[in-house]
């Protein structure tokens, strides 16, 4: 076989696509998805394989910062549309790719790489880990109730189209990006994103609607979310979806979310990525009426280890020696002295000293956001605690007041 790994074409960006979308089941994108994905794509960071005059492969790279703990904007590649088609497996192609795009990405600057995985088990040989956690809910409004603090009734709500809301619902997303680890700042055209609804990702749904939440003419907060009607013989029965929920302080937060659990008709209400430490668990009555489950979601890999641990702050004083294993980006493996603090003050250098703890790059990329624990990795075997204490005080200078979390897909 004789293929050919290179930057993708502008003019080949159907065909290329077409590989992806073959690779995940076949099913076409609706025209207005293809259409922003296609606006959106960054030629020169996207890559394929080709046999010939056929697509095998896929991989690209959007161009994000990612807040870190601290509320530091970190550069960061944010993974994406990888694929290898049937017909070529265990061939090395993904390999291939990879190792491609983490020298591309190094040779940027990026300290890290970011991606969600359509199935976990694929990226940690590469030395992803995953980093942030989302949870999903499924409430039985009929039988939970909220309280709500106080104030929450002078917030204003409104309906609004969701294309004209656009601007505002961004906004409301910019401001939250820092305080939330994991979070990325997108470029232009990504607001877009969020408001794209066709008919066939509905589920019978009805169109997307939007309601924003005001204080004294200011929007303070909004949720996008559908619902779909059901009856049976003892009244109605429908299910509002959230899709995004966010807002600026308390009071708008419970305003918003009291809405969807009031909606005429309905007896449900799903959301299906909340961050872990959703404030929402401790407004409703009965959090085991809420159903909810938790998966993984943002994995993150570690390109040029120094930088990226300089980069955040540490909840706790910190001054540790680590033995990194990373057999695929060999800069990073041996030893690095990391100090730092809460004060925004961190030094990762290369050392001789006798290491303290020892890991792999993919358990550092695990912790790095501040909501896996090192000391649950060690419990499960995948740290290994050469200096007795050094484990108590990583763990605890690694974590994060708030959970990591990836409120939109990329």
């Amino acid at each position: 076989m004789t293929t050919e790994l290179r930057v993708l074409r502008p003019s080949e960006w159907n065909e290329w696509f077409e590989c992806l979308e073959l690779a995940f089941g076949g099913v076409a994108e609706p025209p207005e998805q293809r259409e922003l994905d296609e606006q959106l794509t960054e030629h020169e960071r996207s890559i394929g394989i080709w046999d010939g005059t056929d697509v095998v492969a896929t991989a690209g790279a959007f161009s994000f910062r990612v807040a870190v703990p601290g509320g530091a904007l970190v550069p960061a590649a944010g993974v994406t549309m990888v694929s290898v088609a049937s017909t070529h497996r265990r061939r090395g192609l993904l390999t291939s790719m990879m190792r491609r795009q983490l020298d591309d990405v190094r040779a940027l600057g990026e300290p890290i790489a970011v991606l969600t995985a359509s199935e976990p088990v694929i990226y940690g040989r590469f030395g992803y880990g995953a980093a942030s956690r989302q949870m999903s809910l499924t409430i039985d409004t009929d039988r939970v109730r909220l309280t709500v603090p106080q104030g929450t009734d002078e917030v204003r709500l409104r309906h609004a189209k969701p294309d004209e809301a656009m601007a505002a619902c961004e906004g409301v997303y910019e401001q939250l990006v820092a305080g939330r680890p994991g979070t990325p700042a997108h470029g232009p055209g990504w607001e877009r994103k969020p408001m794209v609804d066709p008919v066939s990702s509905r589920q019978g749904g009805s169109a997307q609607q939007c309601v924003l939440a005001e204080r004294d003419g200011e929007i303070v907060g909004c949720v996008t979310y559908h619902i779909k009607p059901d009856w049976e013989p003892s009244g109605p029965k429908g299910t509002v979806t959230v899709n995004d929920l966010a807002a600026l302080d308390p009071a708008a937060y419970a305003a918003l979310w009291r809405f969807v659990f009031e909606i005429d008709l309905t007896s449900t209400v799903e959301a299906r990525n909340r961050p872990v430490d959703d404030a929402v668990l401790h407004l409703v009555s009965d959090v085991r009426r809420c159903n909810i489950r938790v998966r993984d979601s943002l994995h993150v890999r570690l390109v040029e280890l120094g930088a990226a641990l300089e980069a955040r702050t540490y909840r706790a004083p910190v001054d540790v020696v680590f033995e990194v294993e990373d057999a695929f980006c060999p800069w990073n493996a041996g030893r690095w002295r990391l100090t730092g603090d809460a004060k925004g003050v961190a030094s990762c250098r290369r050392t001789d000293d006798a290491a303290d703890l020892a890991l792999s790059v993919r358990e550092l990329g695990s912790a790095y956001l501040g909501g896996e624990s090192l000391s649950a990795l060690a419990l499960a075997g995948r740290v290994r605690e050469l200096r007795s204490g050094a484990l108590a005080e990583a763990s605890l200078a690694f974590s994060s007041d708030a959970a990591p979390w990836l409120p939109r897909g990329f």
